[in-house]
């Protein structure tokens, strides 16, 4: 064991801890910025590009003439500018517009909002179908994803506002029929749209039934492992009441056999506690015998005799570090401070215990760390510190293994607290009554 430097005191434990994390909430939690709320920039990005390149390789100009497009038709006399694959002719302010609407076609797939992009993005695909008759595939990527994101989106809910999207197509279909490419344009757009908003729902019902399944499954697993964590610490405290027990029977029999002279009622009193200590120590050993483990591994039809090996305390600490260095490689220090004292069975059996599974998660959650381990006694308390150098992951406050820990130290007549530390690192911190006075009237 080694000292500690008095000139370099340790902080205090409210410097020490952050914040605790706070435990899960059941149920869904709000949504969190990812899919289908938004999406990387480079795919709208992408489509965009795509577009202009293809509205590019449309376009062919011919010589100065009259224009005579009909209602497709932009400025009176100028340039020839023809889309090809289409009967529409523009002027130089008609190919603007057709640029920015393949620009506002696409792009916007990416708005945040699933709804505010749909909007924007039909918006401008069905001005491009109906004015110039055509829209670039890129156009129809667009809008088939930003049906399938609003299909897919909780924030919305149900699949009314993503087949909304097709609508347009459809009494573009049946108002205006025509033939060629923007007839083809209209009639996939109304047919593929509804696919896609439909996939997106049926994709975000199956991962909301994924969801709660999952929520059930990690619930039934906490409450499983609470269980086994508390059954574990009523099988220790039985060991160690068990061993009160007996020694205020044994102490009553010595009593009574060794004091000469002893009036009869005084050994009869004595014998009666022997007799009590004993039919508490068998009733106890009814109740909870259920929580030992005394099925022989090798034959379990077998009842094996429960384990006489005397629960672990603060002697079997430097036992414990050892194997922790064997096991991780990491520098493990044990410090103590204080006039060191002789505790209370149980008070020594959570102090091992909570020093084993922080061990355990320091392990776990920061691989190679070197861990401190100090033990600092005073009069009425012992504080209890393990600090490790990683990087102090708040994931590991919400973990299994810290419930078990607070209710060893509860359970001890203490409290324990857990969270990254100040500088770095992670910090569970046990303050310990000394005395099994001051554990009963903490309890």
């Amino acid at each position: 064991m080694e000292g500690m430097d008095p000139a370099s005191p340790s902080p205090e434990p409210a410097a020490w801890l952050g914040p605790e994390a706070a435990p899960p909430v059941a149920g869904w939690t709000a949504a969190k910025p990812g899919w289908p709320e938004s999406v990387p920039v480079r795919w709208p990005v992408a489509l965009g590009v795509l577009a202009v390149l293809e509205m590019l390789g449309r376009i062919g100009v011919r010589r100065a003439v009259p224009v005579t497009a009909g209602a497709r038709a932009f400025g009176e006399r100028g340039p020839d500018i023809h889309i090809m694959g289409t009967a529409t002719t523009v002027g130089a302010a008609g190919l603007v517009m057709f640029g920015v609407l393949c620009l506002l076609s696409t792009v916007p797939a990416g708005l945040r909002p699933p709804a505010a992009a749909g909007l924007v993005v039909t918006a401008a695909s069905v001005i491009t179908v109906s004015v110039f008759a055509v829209l670039p595939v890129a156009g129809l990527a667009a809008q088939l994803l930003v049906a399938y994101r609003l299909g897919r989106s909780r924030l919305v809910g149900g699949g009314g506002p993503a087949l909304a999207l097709a609508v347009p197509y459809v009494v573009i279909a049946v108002v205006a029929p025509g033939a060629g490419e923007a007839r083809v344009l209209v009639v996939l757009l109304a047919v593929l749209t509804p696919v896609a908003a439909l996939a997106g729902v049926a994709r975000r019902r199956e991962a909301e039934a994924a969801g709660a399944a999952q929520e059930a499954i990690a619930g039934s697993l906490f409450e499983h492992m609470a269980r086994g964590e508390r059954a574990r610490i009523a099988r220790e405290l039985h060991d160690v009441v068990a061993h009160h027990i007996s020694m205020v029977s044994v102490q009553a029999e010595t009593a009574r056999l060794t004091v000469p002279g002893m009036p009869e009622e005084g050994a009869r009193r004595l014998s009666e506690i022997g007799d009590t200590a004993r039919a508490g120590l068998t009733e106890m050993r009814r109740l909870l015998g259920v929580l030992r483990e005394d099925a022989a591994s090798e034959a379990p039809a077998v009842i094996a005799r429960p384990s006489r090996h005397p629960q672990p305390g603060l002697a079997q600490l430097n036992e414990l570090l050892d194997e922790g260095r064997d096991a991780s490689g990491s520098a493990i220090r044990l410090i103590t401070s204080g006039p060191v004292t002789t505790l209370d069975p149980g008070v020594e059996l959570a102090v091992y215990r909570i020093v084993q599974e922080a061990l355990t998660n320091a392990r776990r959650h920061a691989p190679g760390a070197a861990v401190d381990v100090e033990l600092r006694f005073s009069r009425d308390a012992l504080l209890v510190r393990i600090r490790d150098n990683g990087p102090g992951t708040p994931a590991a406050a919400t973990g299994h293994g810290l419930l078990g820990m607070r209710e060893r130290a509860q359970a001890a007549g203490g409290e324990l607290r857990a969270g990254p530390a100040e500088g770095g690192g992670f910090l569970v911190q046990a303050s310990l009554p000394v005395s099994p006075s001051a554990a009963g009237s903490a309890a």
